[in-house]
This record gives C-alpha cells, structure tokens and sequence, in this order.
C-alpha cells in the first residue's frame, strides 16, 4: 500500500495521448488500468510496426495496463461496460465531442448509475462556447492557443509546433491531478464527480506568462498591436513580420543579454539570469560590465545594443563547456543545448533513475522514461510493456463475471476480440 492509487480501479475509454499517458501515470501510481480499444486496437498501435500492433508511440503511453478490445456501438456492448464500472473508481475519456453523448458514456448518465465513479474527461476546446463541437488535436490546439506564435518556432515561414506534442501531455498531467483531487474528496464524502480538462486550457498554461493583460499597461498596446496584425495579414505579410508586431512583455536587454542562447566555439550555451544578482555575476564572469544590469530604461537601448554584440562576440572565443564551468563556478545557470537523442545516455538523467530499461517480449530493451514524479522509493514505479493486444479478453471478462459461453458468443458476435 506504499502506493498511492493501489486499489483503484481505473477503465480507460482513450486513444492517442493525453487520456492513455493520463491512464499510464495511474498505472504507475499503483492503479489497475483497464484499457479499452477498439476492435483493431488504438490507432497508435499501426504507426510504424515493430511487431504485431507494437509501436514506439503506443508502448511510450500505454504501460503496466490491461487491454480489453470492444465494439463500443455492438447492441451487447453495454453489458461489458457495465461490468466493467460497477465496481471501478474512474472513467477516463476522450472521445470526440458528442460522442460519450451518444453511447451514454457522458458524465451525467454514468454518475446517475454509478454515484461513487469519478468520471474524467478530455475536450479539445472546452464543454461549451463556440469551438465546443469542433475536433481538435496537438497541433490544431498549439494553433488556436497561440502556444504555436509564442513558441517561436517556424518552418518555410510559417509558424511550426514542433515534434513534442506539449498540449496533450500538460493536459495527461492536469487531468491526473483533477482525478487525484477527486479521489481525495470522495475519501471525505463518499461521492464522486466529473473531472473535466481541455487541450487549449492546457496549451495556454504552458503559455502561462503571456496569459496576462494588465489593462492599465497593457491594453492599450495590445489593442495597438492586434489592430496592426489585422493590417498585415490584410497586406499578405510574412509570418516574421508578423511575429516581430507582437508586443514583448519581457525587458529587451534580458532577450538580448541575460536570458537567451549563445553561440559558443563549438556549439551553444543557453543562460538564464532572473535576477539583478544572477545579471552581474554573468556580465562579470564573461569579463564585460554592466553598470545598469539589466535597467531597461529607453535611453539605454543602444547600451544594450552595443552590449549584445560584445557578448555574443566574447562567448564565442570558448567552448561550451569552458563557459558551463565558469558560470558554475560564479552560480549563473547555464547549460550546453542537446537533443533529446542524447538524454537518454546523460549521467544526470541515470544518476536520477529519470530512465528506465524495459524488456519487451516481441521488440527487445527499450530504454523510456521512468514516473515524472517521486513519492518516497516506489509510490511510483517503472511498468511494463501492455501484453499483446486482444491476448487478456477471457481473463478480463472471466473476472467480470461473464461465463465461458457467454465470452464465446461475445467474441463470435463482434462485440470483443479474441487473440
């Protein structure tokens, strides 16, 4: 019981991401997952085979769970599911919008059958206004939060999310915590509850910084600044031109000087100088001065300009780790870029058991992430591989009660599969 979800029984209705990473960190936690798929597996399972329905993708969100295939619209469907939250604590899902509607699967109609289920859910747009109907994805969500613009990144000229699907992930967390929150209250009245998270509400706490007007400041420049993006899209113009319209709230002499990335003589070397202390002690261990450190005064902008080419010249004289260990050594954070190729043979990263090595049966080792987070040793603990899939639905429908006749005809009817 050194577990924090040991003896929580947890049926996942989700696919792609944040829902099934949402169900692995439960997993982790001590949990029973059920996972539910379709008849032909998750739609992760067939991207880029390297075995019978195993892929990177599905394997990198779907440990230590069980898999039960089931035609969610069969007529004999419901009979499975029922079993199946009877005597569960948490409903995950994440179909598309109006689809739990449709198969009762929505909050409202589980809750009133089962008033101690926690019922989770995942939209990519919120439950109401006028996005709410609409599909959505990582991109389309990086995209309409505007995490995509302050991200920066572009591609041929146009704004780019990137590979990380950032959205779906800080929704699995949040989701986490809501059905965290909603187990610790159900401890204290009995009742369950609906645990709701959206992929744009996510994308923009990872925005989190901009997600701020103060009006008084603000709003005048930015009622300034969208009136000319409107002027530029009108006039066709470049998506860098775009982007350098938007206001920065951030001091320019800390884009510029203390809170960037550097060329070094070999490569680059990112810096962050938060404080007016952290400011000087970099300015000083790269042998230049500042006696403003940061001032961002408008009459100091060719200060700051002036200074910007002299840094930038001054760190490309040494190699990147000559400067990690002389901003060590003056207490200024700082660190080399690498990919995340080489992460997974960072001593930092095994001193820390941030990875964990996997024996899968069909595939071979394959090295992962371990639990995000640490409850005393082993409150969270690396899972396994899901066994193959289809390969657990007579055990699985055995322990619900169904009879081996009854599993027979299930099978033979559609509503499950059988390996």
């Amino acid at each position: 019981m050194s577990q924090p979800f040991a003896g929580v029984r947890v049926i996942e209705f989700g696919q792609f991401v944040a829902v099934p990473f949402c169900g692995q960190l439960l997993a982790e936690g001590g949990a029973e997952v059920i996972k539910i798929e379709a008849l032909e597996g998750d739609p992760t399972r067939r991207i880029g085979q390297l075995a019978e329905q195993e892929t990177r993708i599905f394997i990198s969100r779907n440990r230590g769970k069980r898999s039960l295939p089931l035609h969610l619209r069969h007529p004999r469907a419901p009979e499975i599911i029922d079993a199946l939250l009877r005597d569960a604590d948490v409903a995950l899902m994440n179909f598309r919008p109006g689809l739990a509607e449709q198969l009762g699967l929505d909050a409202d109609s589980l809750r009133a059958r089962f008033p101690r289920l926690i019922v989770a859910a995942v939209t990519p747009f919120g439950r109401r206004g006028p996005d709410a109907g609409l599909a959505g994805m990582d991109i389309v969500v990086q995209a309409r939060s505007g995490l995509m613009v302050a991200n920066g990144r572009a591609s041929d000229g146009r704004p780019a999310s990137g590979d990380p699907v950032a959205a779906d992930y800080m929704c699995a967390m949040s989701l986490a915590f809501g059905v965290a929150s909603a187990l610790l209250r159900r401890e204290r009245s009995g009742e369950g509850g609906a645990v709701h998270a959206s992929l744009i509400q996510a994308a923009m706490t990872l925005n989190n910084n901009q997600m701020m007007r103060v009006e008084s400041a603000d709003g005048p420049i930015h009622e300034q600044a969208k009136a000319e993006l409107a002027e530029l899209r009108a006039q066709g113009a470049d998506y860098a031109t775009q982007r350098a319209a938007l206001p920065y709230a951030r001091a320019r002499s800390m884009i510029d000087i203390y809170f960037r990335t550097y060329d070094t003589a070999d490569g680059w070397l990112a810096v962050a100088c938060g404080s007016r202390r952290l400011r000087q002690r970099f300015i000083e261990a790269i042998g230049l001065e500042d006696p403003h450190a940061g001032d961002d005064a408008p009459d100091r902008q060719q200060h700051y300009e002036d200074l910007r080419i002299r840094a930038e010249a001054r760190m490309r004289e040494r190699g990147t780790a000559a400067w990690e260990a002389t901003l060590a050594e003056a207490g200024v954070p700082a660190s080399r870029v690498l990919t995340p190729m080489e992460l997974l043979d960072d001593p930092q990263t095994e001193a820390n058991r941030m990875l964990h090595d996997l024996q899968h049966p069909e595939i071979g080792p394959i090295r992962l992430l371990s639990p995000p987070i640490a409850l005393d040793e082993d409150g969270f603990q690396p899972q396994q591989a899901t066994p193959p899939f289809a390969s657990q639905t007579r055990e699985i429908l055995t322990e619900l009660g169904f009879e081996e006749t009854q599993i027979d005809e299930l099978v033979e009817s559609g509503a499950t599969k059988e390996a």
